[in-house]
C-alpha cells in the first residue's frame, strides 16, 4: 500500500471511530478513559495524527461493541510487506513512542541509516534480489527516520557498539558519509549518540540488539532482534530486566561529547582511506 493511501486508510479509521463514538454519546475523554488512554488520543486518533496500538483498538472494539471491526482494520493497515511480518508492528509503534533507547553492537540502527548504508545492508542479506526490492527497503527505512525531523519527535538515545564505527559497510566513503550524518544529528540535538568502545569488554555481551520505547498512555515495550526474527515484548518483569542492562551499557558508554568525537574522528579515518584508493 502507498504512503499516501495508507494515510487515507487510517483517516477513514479515524472517521469510523469517530461515528461509533458519537452513537454511543461518548465523549473522547469517556472512550479514552474506558480503554486507558487519554481523551485527547482518541482525538488524534480520530484524526489520524497517531495510531493505537493493538491492544488499545482491540478495547476499543469491546466498549463500541463494533465485533471486533476496529482490530481487523488495524490488522490490514499494519500489514506493510515493505518490513519483515515481525517488524511492522515496531515501526508504527515507534511513531507514538515518548522516547526510543537502543543498544546497536554490529550495525548502525535502521532510523540512523543513510540510504548507501541501508543499500549494502539490504543487498548483504539479500544478494540475489532485483534493484526494485533493494530500493523499496531502502525507501522504507529512510521513511522511518522522518520521526526524528517532526516537531514531536521522541527523545532518541542510541548507543554505539565500537565495532559499528569500525566496519566499513558499503566501503570507506559511504562509511565516512554515514558517520557525518550520526554526529550531524547528534550536534543538532536530535538524539543523544554514545559508544561503548572495545574496552567496554565484558559490557557488550549482556545483551544484544535492544530497542526499548516509552509511550504517553501506554506501558513500555522491548523489541530485541537476531538475523531472521524479532521479539516485541511488553512483559513488566522482561522490560525492567532490559532497562538495567541498558543503563549497565550506558554506564560503560563513553560520554555523548566524547562519543561525537570519536564518531567524527573515525569519519575522518574513513576519508583518508577513501582518498587514498
Amino acid at each position: 500500500m502507498a504512503n499516501g493511501s495508507r494515510q487515507a486508510a487510517w483517516e477513514f479509521f479515524g472517521t469510523e471511530l469517530k461515528r461509533h463514538r458519537e452513537n454511543a454519546a461518548l465523549t473522547q475523554v469517556e472512550l479514552g478513559s474506558r480503554v486507558f488512554v487519554s481523551g485527547g488520543y482518541i482525538g488524534q486518533f480520530e484524526q489520524a495524527i497517531r495510531r493505537p496500538q493493538l491492544d488499545v483498538a482491540q478495547r476499543i472494539d469491546e466498549e463500541l461493541q463494533t465485533e471486533g471491526f476496529f482490530e481487523r482494520t488495524w490488522r490490514k493497515l499494519i500489514d506493510d510487506k515493505r518490513y519483515a511480518d515481525y517488524f511492522a508492528a515496531v515501526v508504527e509503534l515507534e511513531r507514538t513512542a515518548t522516547k526510543i533507547c537502543e543498544f546497536a553492537p554490529t550495525l548502525v540502527p535502521g532510523l540512523l541509516q543513510t540510504a548507501e548504508y541501508a543499500r549494502a545492508v539490504t543487498l548483504a542479506a539479500n544478494p540475489f534480489v532485483t534493484d526494485e526490492y533493494v530500493e523499496e527497503k531502502v525507501t522504507a527505512r529512510l521513511e522511518r527516520a522522518h520521526i526524528l525531523k517532526d516537531a514531536t519527535r521522541p527523545e532518541y538515545w542510541a548507543i554505539l557498539h565500537e565495532t559499528t564505527l569500525r566496519v566499513p559497510v558499503g566501503g570507506p566513503a559511504a562509511m565516512a558519509r554515514q558517520l557525518d550524518h550520526i554526529a550531524a544529528l547528534g550536534r543538532a540535538r536530535r538524539l543523544l549518540a554514545m559508544v561503548l568502545q572495545y574496552s567496554g569488554g565484558a559490557c557488550a555481551s549482556m545483551a544484544g540488539m535492544m530497542q526499548l520505547m516509552e509511550f504517553e498512555d501506554a506501558p513500555p515495550t522491548l523489541y530485541t532482534e537476531t538475523s531472521f526474527s524479532g521479539d516485541l515484548l511488553d512483559s513488566p518483569t522482561v522490560v525492567k530486566r532490559a532497562q538495567r542492562a541498558y543503563d549497565l551499557i550506558r554506564g560503560a558508554a563513553l560520554s555523548p561529547e566524547a562519543s561525537l568525537a570519536l564518531i567524527e574522528s573515525a569519519a575522518e579515518d574513513f576519508r583518508q582511506c577513501a582518498s587514498t584508493t
